[in-house]
């Protein structure tokens, strides 16, 4: 064992211990961080605009404080973009995360000095929670790969502003500094596709342990590795041994994965956002995400089939149930208060508060009353892979409201095969099947013949691709919505229709 492996050890146990701490005392841990919060943000501009001096109860803070998106909340940021101070936080930001919202064009997410650390920690403590579990310390010896944005940033009014990996990639610790890749200099690469290339020649010949990123890009990565050494990923990295991602839901993808290696590698399944890294998979034997209890952010809930009602009953972590769909609202040490994340969650376990991530509250179908969401189509499509033996290199699913004259409406699932089944149509209805059992809405409508059941649409290769850098979101953290409640993605897609 070398000395860095040893020490992985020992640390990885340490903080295992302290995750525990606070882990066994869910309820006290937020209750503590609810009043930090409060406490310290009494005298910002958001603080005395909303009374966080006279707040006593969590119930005062409901009244006070009501749920935001960013584009509600852009008014307090932008103030903070100009370069005043105390607006959501003490002080200024260290830096803004910038992203590409849906609906609000750019959005500046603020990173504050108490934020960022927890950041880093998360993703640190992930990999050291797998360590003292599996007690395999030899992926910290050989190099490890994070696909991510550029780590060049610009200025605006003082501050410092990139994507937040590029961001993050600034604080790697110096231990790991030898062993990350890609070099500095690749990784300020700009074009993604030139990246991805230049990734590819500067680790092929290296001992590669772990490699980490959205699946769809470290896909995109594993075949060009392959197309260029003609070696399967596991022949050319023989010491490859742990995927990490977040983003999306990696089983669609974990055949083709399977396939690219040529066997199984243990992943960790994360959940980051620039607004902060809420949980990670402490467990191989679990897939459920440990929600980050201690880390300067607490936590509300809202049930998704009550969150467009006038006022929804906001929920903290003493009253979730497991099994309930959730939209999840996040106050933070960075300054967002009651702050819509947009993501909808699942608890998969209570003792201790673990969740799956199932979705976007903006991004389902229900065009014809269904409400479908993402964990359900991901689920049938997992399904039909283990069943049909097929893979896919990404999809998408959008309503058809206007079909063919005679024709009742469905939903068009748009797919990218890898390896196609040998019988589309079958598959097609094992995917309905599946879906209905999952959902009684779509199963009413699939049996009141208002809804015929699914179509699937075959894709060309490197279609999702072409339709990215169509839209300049190629690369980095940017991931294609798996649902859409109108037809704008669909009928670009259709463009590269097989």
């Amino acid at each position: 064992m070398s000395l860095k492996s040893f020490g992985a050890k020992i640390f990885a146990k340490k903080i295992v211990f302290q995750i525990s701490r606070w882990a066994s005392k869910p309820l006290e841990t937020q209750d503590r961080v609810f009043w930090e919060l409060i406490s310290k943000a009494t005298h910002t501009q958001f603080g005395k605009d909303h009374g966080f001096s006279e707040i006593k109860t969590h119930q005062d803070f409901v009244k006070r404080v009501p749920i935001r998106d960013y584009e509600a909340l852009r008014p307090y940021v932008d103030k903070a973009v100009d370069g005043n101070e105390n607006v959501l936080w003490p002080g200024k930001p260290l830096y803004f995360a910038k992203t590409s919202g849906t609906t609000s064009g750019v959005k500046y997410i603020p990173l504050t000095k108490e934020s960022l650390p927890y950041h880093i920690r998360a993703a640190r403590n992930a990999i050291l929670c797998y360590i003292h579990e599996t007690g395999n310390t030899k992926v910290v010896d050989g190099k490890m790969i994070f696909l991510q944005g550029s780590p060049i940033l610009k200025e605006k009014n003082g501050i410092k502003l990139g994507r937040l990996s590029g961001i993050v990639a600034h604080y790697v610790p110096q231990y790991l500094q030898k062993n990350r890749m890609p070099s500095w200099e690749t990784n300020c690469i700009e074009d993604w596709e030139e990246k991805v290339d230049a990734i590819v020649a500067e680790t092929q010949d290296e001992n590669m342990t772990i490699i980490s990123g959205i699946p769809s890009w470290v896909q995109m990565y594993f075949e060009r590795l392959k197309a260029k050494t003609g070696k399967t990923i596991g022949a050319l990295f023989t010491n490859f041994e742990l995927f990490i991602y977040g983003g999306v839901n990696y089983e669609p993808y974990r055949k083709k994965f399977e396939d690219l290696i040529g066997r199984k590698v243990d992943s960790i399944e994360l959940y980051p956002a620039s607004e902060g890294f809420f949980a990670f998979q402490d467990s191989q034997k679990d897939k459920g995400l440990l929600l980050q209890l201690d880390a300067g952010m607490f936590y509300e809930f809202v049930r998704a089939d009550a969150f467009f009602d006038e006022n929804p009953q906001r929920i903290p972590l003493s009253g979730v149930e497991m099994g309930v769909n959730y939209v999840m609202i996040i106050s933070t040490n960075a300054g967002l208060w009651a702050y819509n994340l947009g993501d909808t969650v699942k608890f998969t376990s209570i003792k201790p508060y673990k969740l799956m991530v199932t979705g976007r509250i903006k991004h389902f179908i229900s065009a014809f009353g269904e409400h479908v969401i993402g964990k359900e189509v991901e689920q049938a499509m997992q399904e039909a892979i283990q069943h049909f033996g097929f893979s896919i290199s990404e999809f998408t699913v959008a309503p058809q409201t206007e079909p063919k004259e005679g024709q009742l409406p469905y939903h068009e699932w748009l797919v990218e095969f890898a390896e196609p089944p040998k019988n589309v149509s079958e598959m097609a209805l094992y995917l309905d099947k599946s879906l209905q059992k999952q959902n009684s809405y779509y199963f009413d409508l699939i049996e009141g013949n208002v809804l015929q059941p699914l179509k699937i649409t075959a894709l060309k290769k490197n279609s999702f691709t072409e339709y990215m850098k169509s839209q300049g979101k190629l690369g980095g953290q940017n991931k294609v919505p798996r649902l859409s409640n109108d037809r704008n993605i669909a009928d670009n897609l259709l463009k590269h229709k097989a």
